[in-house]
């Protein structure tokens, strides 16, 4: 609950947390050796996660780091009380709760050797907000994660406190990310982008784009114990209809996440039947993008047709067999910590059942504008060279054309796509948004603020910051809550970058995979696959 974030009652609940981690499965039960062969279905656009935005990056390369704190891989379930020490021994929250002061692991290396220090600590968060000597990110995608943070000071080697303007009760979710890895001073970060030096469980020892990557144990690793196994190995492999065969047949040991279907995972248990799927909420949500700042989209009347013509029921029955979750900015409930309830959803505009008040609603508005069948608009819809984004992105198409919108498809691959968007260099995006913590300060604010990189629809609002600032800083998760269903009921009637559907999909592995639990709130954060062994 938020009350842990009371001044020394979270250092005590992790310390317990890291003692429950440690005894996952019974030692003897566990065997030591073999390779985890997966494969991937995109090319990584780099190694250097701080950069990355993507789970393209965090799949093959979050074994490499570690984080000050992680989500318990053992729990389904991301939340606060989930949070447990990696290079972090203990934490706790000053009086003020404004100082987050961390008591790290003594004896850690870097996997050149280097010793790991709490200057490790202060120097990355230092880049992350600007404020380090040396810094040359090509991107910085969470920087406004970080708004708040004024400094991080060090007491010795062993110590590291964050320094806040104000409280931020997220902060020990956000640093459980994925995408929070702790990198090492002495690395150029141009390094990290290829040749990337982590703490971790295992060292990157071949990367071939578009073909392979491999991982190698880390003998060295601070847990004595772990990892299980020698190899991690990753193929390549863009056709889908390919990977899944490949699955089936024995060629792999475990799905890239969220990758199954559910129609899917049918063809998957007819052709291995012994196989285990789970369908879990993916944690990303498809979503319509409309860059606001290029005529004739500068228009707010042209985005609210496009949203009132958003029919979601099709997206959820053609692409995932009714199994997806209807919802706003947030995950939704019963998974989503923070979603609106269902009857607060319905109520929305464009959300209710009625699609065809909607549509013509929408006709109406373009109609006024000057459009029509015989005078249609004609736009281009930029996405990425994936089927999760290729086929809503079909559905997207049919749906405009109901309101005089006539559009082509152009398809990009993973890093032209995301340039494009870093660049805002493009004008209607199909986009499937991959939330890695389910917080406000980790969703909302990072895709919606006005001064956040990755708000790519560049939408700015001054009372959604306002009110942005408010849960940010808000200690009452039930107050907080409230404030931010305020936010998304104002996203929806400004048509910010409208939701259409939150995927759900199957992660499968073979069953001699053991110590591998899909999380139900977030496909990013448990990708490191020390615990995992090979039961064969």
């Amino acid at each position: 609950m938020y009350a842990n974030l009371l001044p020394g009652k979270l250092a005590i609940s992790a310390a317990v947390l890291g003692c429950a981690l440690l005894s996952v499965a019974p030692a003897s039960a566990q065997k030591k050796g073999g390779t985890l062969r997966l494969y991937h279905n995109d090319t990584p656009p780099s190694t250097s996660l701080l950069e990355e935005s993507t789970i393209a990056s965090v799949t093959p390369f979050a074994a490499i780091f570690n984080n000050l704190v992680v989500f318990d891989p053992a729990k389904p379930h991301e939340s606060l009380e989930t949070v447990i020490p990696d290079l972090a021994e203990s934490w706790s929250w000053d009086a003020t709760n404004t100082k987050l002061t961390f008591k790290l692991k003594q004896g850690v290396k870097w996997h050149d050797g280097q010793p790991f220090t709490a200057k490790d600590v202060q120097c990355t968060w230092r880049m992350l907000i600007g404020k380090g000597e040396t810094q040359d990110f090509h991107r910085n995608p969470r920087k406004v994660w970080y708004s708040k943070l004024q400094d991080v000071s060090v007491n010795g080697d062993d110590e590291a406190t964050f320094e806040l303007s104000e409280p931020q009760p997220s902060l020990p979710v956000l640093l459980a990310s994925a995408f929070s890895p702790v990198y090492p001073c002495h690395v150029p970060q141009q390094a990290m982008r290829t040749k990337p030096v982590g703490t971790g469980p295992f060292k990157l020892v071949d990367f071939k784009r578009g073909d392979s990557i491999r991982l190698v144990r880390n003998p060295d690793y601070f847990r004595k114990d772990r990892p299980f196994l020698d190899e991690i190995t990753f193929r390549v492999i863009d056709s889908r209809a390919t990977r899944m065969l490949a699955f089936s047949t024995g060629d792999f040991d475990i799905t890239f996440p969220s990758d199954v279907t559910v129609p899917l995972m049918k063809d998957i248990k007819a052709r291995a039947p012994n196989a285990i799927c789970q369908i879990t909420p993916a944690g990303t949500q498809v979503n319509l993008m409309v860059n606001r700042v290029n005529p004739p989209f500068d228009n707010p009347d042209i985005r609210k047709a496009m949203s009132l013509a958003l029919d979601r029921k099709p997206f959820n029955t053609i692409l995932m067999e009714g199994q997806g979750l209807l919802g706003g900015a947030m995950l939704p409930k019963p998974v989503g910590e923070w979603g609106m309830p269902p009857e607060m959803v319905t109520s929305l505009t464009g959300y209710g059942p009625d699609s065809e008040k909607n549509i013509a609603d929408a006709q109406a508005i373009m109609q006024k504008l000057g459009y029509s069948d015989a005078r249609p608009l004609a736009i281009k819809i930029q996405t990425r060279n994936l089927p999760t984004y290729r086929d809503p992105a079909v559905i997207v198409t049919d749906q405009l054309k109901k309101i005089y919108i006539n559009s082509e498809l152009d398809i990009l691959d993973t890093p032209r796509w995301y340039a494009r968007l870093a660049k805002k260099d493009y004008t209607i995006g199909l986009n499937v948004t991959g939330v890695s913590v389910d917080d406000p300060d980790g969703n909302i604010v990072e895709n919606y603020s006005c001064k956040s990189e990755r708000n790519y629809t560049q939408y700015c609002n001054a009372d959604v910051d306002r009110l942005l600032a408010a849960q940010s800083r808000e200690l009452n998760k039930e107050k907080r809550t409230k404030i931010v269903w305020d936010i998304e009921r104002l996203l929806i009637e400004d048509a910010a970058r409208p939701s259409i559907v939150w995927q759900t999909a199957a992660n499968c592995w073979q069953p001699y995979v053991k110590n591998y639990t899909p999380h139900d709130n977030s496909q990013y954060n448990n990708l490191r696959f020390e615990d995992v062994w090979l039961d064969k």
